[in-house]
């Protein structure tokens, strides 16, 4: 089946949200909470004196 120029253009595509969208972001801003923490963690261990020495 092949559709004219005319149908093609009638065509609307979903642009709601969907579960697995929100599950993606969900995701992504806890990665990147948990990479903040990480980070800080490191940090303050470095600068409070916490760190384990360098040979």
């Amino acid at each position: 089946m092949i559709l004219s120029t005319k149908e093609l253009k009638s065509i609307k595509a979903g642009a709601g949200l969907s579960a697995t969208l929100i599950n993606a972001l969900v995701k992504g801003f806890t990665s990147f909470m948990d990479v903040g923490r990480y980070l800080g963690s490191s940090i303050r261990r470095l600068f409070g004196g916490s760190a384990c020495p360098l040979k």
